[in-house]
């Protein structure tokens, strides 16, 4: 087992505060946005305690050099030699982006094209930082509100109604005259294509007509103009803060999860949770950024279908853990509860009582499910885990990357971890 140091991103939308508590670590007054656990090749996670002479410090490297021992052969063979998935604590103070992830082959495509016009893999003029797709699963572990996929066409034509703005009125007549996909499309191609982008004023328009409805309590859905207004305090004449009108509003509980497919428009608006992933960095914005906007290939990759959000219940497997499966080979995560007094309640949000149980429950090993190469990340409590390597006592806000010639894993103590693996 190999303990892994977060690689942190201190995006603008990010808390000072949540990350810096999971991890165990003093808050420095900066937005703590995301802290990735892999070893993606643009943030890799480091190896603590491991000289470089033994492979290299980043958990990439180490891969690299003994791809079968850590991935297994398995694994190595489908991923071409590379870790599949990226864990992430996203910790999201502010909204952000309205974007879509491509899917594996355009994102092939658009790289080889982009590298084929010499752009640097770090250029502001380049969308595209690596071959991949990017499926992505979001386990809550606060209250979290996003953005998901569009309504259909007759629903989004009845938020719209009334509001009364010249730029909602079109919207709304088109969505009327073509019920259909072809009509979102339409729809969302007036709000970001640069040819017909409105202006910051139509935008604040239907900021004040959502507003007004909500206070005259007449909204056909008051969480879609709350997030309205939400999205234009942040984002003032964004027509992006128009085009939350047309998706669909989502909140997480603790414990709750939620699977974003590759074309899923979505936008993460607050709060704190595990995410999941492809090993990809491919965003494409569309929008609520002051980042690179490309609506252009937004509109390339976006699914416009009607579709709520997928949602993705815990399957339990064995007593002490629960699973999230994703409808992707890349990845799975899965939740353990240590149950100090054998108790045998797991999820994530640490709910259920431990019912009484020996005096030496705590010291008993629980088999944990999964093989192949996994990330352990321990959220709460202490524990040891064991694997045919020996054994690692592991504290909450602590990570280990377990190969996959390490084999079966147990583990014992009073705690809570979260294991990624493969399929």
């Amino acid at each position: 087992m190999l303990d892994l140091e977060s690689h942190l991103q201190h995006y603008a939308w990010g808390s000072e505060t949540e990350i810096p508590a999971l991890l165990r670590k003093a808050p420095d007054g900066r937005p703590w946005a995301e802290a990735w656990f892999g070893a993606h090749p643009m943030a890799p996670s480091s190896i603590t305690g491991r000289p470089s002479a033994a492979g290299g410090e980043s958990l990439d490297a180490l891969i690299a050099a003994d791809p079968v021992r850590m991935l297994g052969a398995d694994v190595g063979r489908a991923f071409h030699g590379r870790l599949p998935y990226l864990l992430k604590i996203i910790a999201a103070e502010r909204p952000l982006s309205l974007q879509v992830h491509p899917t594996r082959a355009h994102a092939e495509e658009s790289f080889a094209a982009e590298n084929a016009a010499g752009l640097p893999l770090d250029s502001l003029r380049r969308t595209y930082r690596d071959a991949n797709h990017k499926p992505e699963m979001l386990i809550a572990l606060t209250p979290f509100t996003a953005l998901c996929g569009f309504r259909t066409p007759r629903r989004a034509a009845v938020i719209l109604e009334g509001l009364g703005t010249e730029l909602t009125d079109r919207l709304h007549s088109l969505l009327v005259a073509n019920p259909t996909a072809h009509g979102m499309r339409a729809a969302f191609r007036t709000l970001v294509s640069a040819s017909m982008r409105p202006s910051p004023e139509a935008v604040a328009e239907v900021v004040e007509a959502c507003r007004a409805r909500a206070e005259a309590d007449a909204s056909p859905s008051p969480r879609i103009d709350r997030f309205v207004a939400l999205l234009a305090a942040h984002h003032p004449g964004d027509p992006g803060v128009v085009a939350a009108l047309l998706l669909n509003p989502v909140t997480l509980q603790p414990g709750e999860a939620m699977f974003v497919p590759p074309g899923a428009l979505h936008a993460y608006l607050h709060g704190t949770g595990l995410e999941v992933m492809a090993t990809s960095d491919n965003v494409l914005r569309a929008g609520l950024t002051p980042k690179k906007v490309d609506a252009d290939e937004v509109l390339q990759c976006v699914s416009v279908t009607a579709a709520p959000p997928l949602r993705v219940a815990p399957e339990r497997q064995n007593p002490t853990s629960v699973a999230y499966y994703a409808p992707v080979d890349d990845f799975e995560l899965a939740i353990t509860q240590l149950p100090p007094q054998g108790g045998t309640d797991a999820g994530l949000n640490g709910a259920g009582a431990h019912g009484a149980g020996t005096s030496g429950a705590e010291t008993e090993d629980h088999p944990i499910p999964g093989t192949g190469p996994r990330i352990v990340l321990a959220l709460e409590g202490a524990m040891t885990l064991t694997t045919a390597s020996g054994s690692h006592e592991l504290s909450a806000g602590r990570a280990v990357f377990i190969p996959a010639a390490d084999g079966p894993l147990t583990a014992r103590g009073d705690g809570r971890f979260a294991q990624a693996s493969v399929p």
